[in-house]
This record gives C-alpha cells, sequence and structure tokens, in this order.
C-alpha cells in the first residue's frame, strides 16, 4: 500500500512533467506527498571568490543567513510552481504536499536520508538532470538513488529521448 511518497525535484527543465507524474500518483493512491530539493554545497572556487570579497564577519552572516533566505526562496519556487501547474482547480492536489524541503548535501544522500527520515513508500525522480543529454540513459543522481533505495522508485524518463523513440 502507498500512504507517501517522496518527489525529488531538480527544478530544470523537465521537472513540470516529472511534477505532474508525481501528483497523478499521490491522486491515484490517495497518499501525501513531500517533496525535496537538494542544493549542492558552494565549491571551493565560490568559496574563494566570496572569502576575497567579504570578510571574516560578512562570510560568516552569508554562510548563517544567506543560504536560510536562498533556502526559503527556492522552497517558494517549489511551491509555486505547483500552484501555476494546477490552477485554479488545484487546491486538493496542493493539500496533498506535506512539506516541501530544500536541503544542502549531495543530492543522492539528501534524497536517500529523505526516504529514510519520511518513511514514504514510493519514490519519485526524474530521469535527468538538466545538464545531461539525451545519449545518456540515467543521470549520475538517478543512478545512484536507483542502486540504494529501500524503497521502489518511480522514474520518469526524459522527455526529449521518449519523443526521438516515438519517431
Amino acid at each position: 500500500m502507498i500512504r507517501s511518497m517522496l518527489y525529488a525535484t531538480d527544478l530544470g527543465l523537465y521537472a513540470p512533467f516529472v511534477m505532474q507524474h508525481a501528483l497523478a500518483l499521490a491522486r491515484t493512491f490517495n497518499a501525501d506527498l513531500y517533496v525535496v530539493h537538494a542544493v549542492e554545497p558552494m565549491g571551493l572556487f565560490a568559496e574563494s571568490v566570496l572569502q576575497s570579497y567579504l570578510d571574516e564577519q560578512a562570510l560568516n552572516e552569508f554562510h548563517s543567513q544567506g543560504l536560510k533566505t536562498v533556502i526559503a526562496n527556492i522552497e517558494q519556487r517549489v511551491l509555486d510552481s505547483f500552484r501555476e501547474e494546477l490552477g485554479d482547480d488545484g487546491e486538493q492536489d496542493l493539500q496533498r504536499i506535506r512539506a516541501v524541503r530544500v536541503l544542502q548535501g549531495d543530492p543522492s544522500q539528501v534524497i536517500l536520508d529523505q526516504v529514510h527520515k519520511l518513511s514514504v513508500d514510493l519514490l519519485i525522480v526524474g530521469s535527468h538532470s538538466h545538464g545531461v543529454g539525451a545519449e545518456t540513459p540515467l543521470g549520475r543522481t538517478a543512478a545512484r538513488v536507483l542502486q540504494l533505495a529501500k524503497v521502489p522508485v518511480y522514474l520518469v524518463p526524459l522527455m526529449e529521448r521518449r519523443r526521438r523513440e516515438d519517431r
């Protein structure tokens, strides 16, 4: 029985398509839906650029408050995309969304941690991130999650690849 699901989004080009699948499944199973997006930690280059322009106090403030602001903005963006996709008739579907979480860390590890923490029955992911071409059958995060997930994974294939195969 599927009572709760986790939709992992990369907020990429195909995210609305994967989101439609997540909402349809939540409707079908009358299940709760959790949404997670992982923000990768800043790389060494970005960190060194910040250090060259900000003093220690400003840098510490950026790390504590700036990141919180960015995460809150991303969470709002995810909710707005759901509202936009659903339109005026989507209030019941919005009620299915129990939480939107934006967490910093390696995307596959963040997703797997949330699967465990939330005890969901199904994980929903897209097959690719926004940076991977159609010639690659599976993105790095999707591959890692498929290998390590302890719950069933609903994998939504990249639309571009499907269109080429339909010809």
